[in-house]
């Protein structure tokens, strides 16, 4: 076996034994820099306890003394076969947050259990997160057998338990392996002391884990950062996550799915000048048709395309101060995409502190893990997290906090009667119209919308007139970010059209929120396009400045409670 790198999270209940394991195995592998055994002695004479090996583990002298590791913790040492990255999650409840952080990039995982005590709280919750994370490689490591004079019956026994459990979360467990890490017991060796068990040690385990596929052989992701004007060459910008691409290579370019062909890398000197770029190179593309493009959409290889879908089925770890909540608006940000979406369904909560689990519930508080259904209001570009960790997980954000995190289990199919606001489909897609709701703005200042659940068709009549706003019988819908133009003829949805096909004759033109824009003719809308694709955090007010009207279509008016747009 070719010396290799292998990330591996070391998971489990507090005070199982997780840093004792690890340190232990750093200790007999001769892992640890010169001096490390004597500092930590040193601080363990100071506190007055007796020298653990999970200390080794523990950097900051503040974390030794308070006997728990607080944060991430990530080792590197290696063996004749492999090099490794351990990362040591915390594993007290109010330590969760880091554990999903350090547990992200890893492609196994160890959970331990102290087979004395047995399948506890955080073990189970723990479990969870494993799923979440979408880490298919589990490993059971069955600690402190010493304390049960490595009896095989409870080994057993706290393996049918877990077993149980896990069954329950569908997540399954590789291999369980009993260790006493206080006496390096089945850590590299076996002593004879288990001789009911035939299995593998601890480090023989590890070096049996198989790593996870070159990247640079997966499919090809390249989520589009930023879209940039260069004399007359219109240059995308991005890092690719996995796959290679060259120039030459046919293209597809979602969520519409087009196609063109790759024709050059940009580059400042001769020396950078390349042909083909591999996993984790940041590139600036140009192509040979030159389609409206922009930040957020996802750039494939035609063989291997992503998910494109209005709804999803993902597991959810909350964080927030206030629950989640189903019907409400949420940012949601997968690679470069930032779309709203609501949960229209929880499937299962699983309660931080009971971990009860509830079906159908209404909300997920802070702690908590859920199964729930979003759809969002454009379609976004996915993959399974299980398939592609870059493309399948994803945050959520509420207001301006970022208050949720979570992983794609699969593409959803959404009812009709889930669907919020205003939709527009013609059978192919979906579209999620906010030019009809109401806005409400109350006496203390702060606007909210009042928004009416429908599903219209084509050739369905058009809500001309609401209570604060009011439509002609003909005028166009510009979707720029799903490149779709609908059109409204005598008070109905007429067509879909896509966006490079349509052409200025004159009619009023709203985009999806129900701003007029303000285009006199063809080379204004043009113009627009152009503006639009090349928008970043600098220009953006100039640009709803110079484009935008709200009150060509509104008006104002006050009641005693509120006053409305």
């Amino acid at each position: 076996m070719s010396k290799t790198s292998l990330n591996l999270v070391v998971v489990g209940h507090v005070d199982h034994g997780k840093s004792t394991v690890i340190g232990r195995l750093l200790h007999d592998t001769g892992s640890l820099p010169q001096g490390t055994i004597d500092k930590v002695k040193r601080i363990a004479k100071e506190t007055g306890k007796p020298f653990e090996y999970a200390y080794l583990l523990d950097a900051f002298e503040e974390e030794q003394q308070q006997g728990i590791t607080i944060d991430i913790t990530q080792i590197q040492f290696q063996t004749k076969n492999r090099e490794y990255v351990i990362i040591d999650a915390p594993g007290h409840v109010e330590f969760l947050k880091n554990m999903i952080s350090g547990a992200a990039n890893a492609e196994a995982a160890f959970l331990i259990v102290d087979v004395k005590r047995g399948v506890e709280e955080q073990t189970k919750r723990h479990a969870y997160m494993l799923k979440l994370l979408g880490i298919q490689k589990v490993y059971a490591i069955f600690n402190k057998m010493d304390l049960i004079n490595y009896s095989k019956s409870r080994f057993q026994e706290v393996q049918t338990d877990l077993l149980q459990f896990l069954d329950s979360l569908n997540l399954k467990v590789l291999d369980f392996i009993p260790v006493s890490a206080f006496y390096g017991e089945n850590i590299l060796n076996q002593t004879g002391v288990m001789s009911w068990y035939s299995g593998k040690t601890l480090i023989e385990v590890l070096d049996s884990i198989e790593k996870n596929p070159d990247i640079a052989k997966q499919p090809l992701r390249f989520p589009i950062q930023d879209v940039y004007k260069f004399d007359n060459r219109r240059i995308i910008a991005g890092r690719i996550e996995s796959g290679t691409i060259s120039v030459g290579d046919t293209i597809q370019i979602f969520p519409e799915g087009r196609k063109t062909v790759v024709e050059s890398f940009a580059y400042w000197q001769e020396s950078d000048k390349k042909q083909k770029a591999l996993p984790g190179e940041s590139v600036g593309i140009t192509v040979r048709d030159e389609f409206f493009n922009n930040r957020g959409e996802l750039i494939t290889h035609p063989a291997t395309p992503p998910i494109v879908a209005n709804a999803f089925l993902a597991n959810v770890f909350w964080m927030g101060k206030t629950p989640l909540i189903k019907n409400k608006r949420y940012k949601i940000k997968l690679a470069t995409q930032e779309v709203y979406g609501e949960v229209v369904k929880i499937e299962k909560v699983l309660d931080a502190s009971t971990l009860e689990q509830f079906e159908d519930a209404e909300q997920v508080k802070i702690n908590d893990v859920a199964e729930v259904v979003f759809s969002t209001e454009q379609a976004i570009v996915l993959d399974a997290f299980k398939d592609f960790s870059v493309t399948g997980r994803f945050v959520i954000v509420d207001g301006y906090d970022v208050s949720g995190g979570g992983t794609v289990a699969e593409k959803r199919s959404v009812t009709e009667t889930e669907l919020k606001g205003i939709n527009i489909t013609n059978h192919e897609k979906v579209l999620a119209l906010h030019s009809f709701d109401e806005y409400l703005v109350y006496q203390g200042g702060q606007i909210e919308s009042e928004t009416r659940q429908t599903l219209y068709y084509l050739g369905d009549e058009v809500p001309l007139k609401g209570e604060s706003y009011q439509y002609p019988d003909n005028f166009d819908i510009l979707a720029v970010s799903e490149k779709t133009v609908i059109s409204v003829r005598d008070g109905h949805f007429k067509a879909f059209l896509p966006l490079e096909l349509f052409e200025f004759y004159g009619l009023p033109i709203i985009n999806s929120d129900g701003f007029a824009i303000t285009i006199a003719n063809q080379l204004d809308f043009q113009q627009f396009l152009d503006e639009y694709q090349y928008l970043d955090g600098k220009n953006k007010a100039n640009f709803y400045n110079k484009w935008l009207s709200f009150e060509k279509y509104h008006q104002l008016y006050f009641s005693d409670n509120y006053y409305m747009i």
